[in-house]
């Protein structure tokens, strides 16, 4: 019984640092492999999607990364406890 304590301490513990991420590729030109690479980063609470479409995110991060030939853009997702992290990654030049 006196264990009792310190396992919910352990089991909450694992809960509030365990994290998900999946990450998926959205789409792939025909232009070649670019040495560039840009992100755009969105943080949504409470499992609330931050206010913003695809395409203004694609364009956001290919601007942050300076490119303006699109090779790849992937998808990736982070979810948190309470927070999920959405990042738009562009790959060209």
């Amino acid at each position: 019984m006196k264990q009792l304590p310190k396992l919910l301490a352990v089991v909450l513990l694992l809960v509030i640092i365990s994290s998900c991420t999946i990450n998926k590729p959205i789409c792939a030109t025909s232009n070649p492999l670019g040495e560039k690479q840009g992100v755009y980063t969105q943080i949504g609470i409470l499992f609330f999607q931050p206010v913003a479409n695809s395409d203004a995110a694609i364009a956001k991060a290919a601007e942050n990364g300076g490119i303006t030939n699109i090779s790849t853009v992937d998808y990736n997702t982070t979810w948190l406890l309470f927070l999920m992290k959405y990042q738009t990654i562009v790959t060209g030049n």
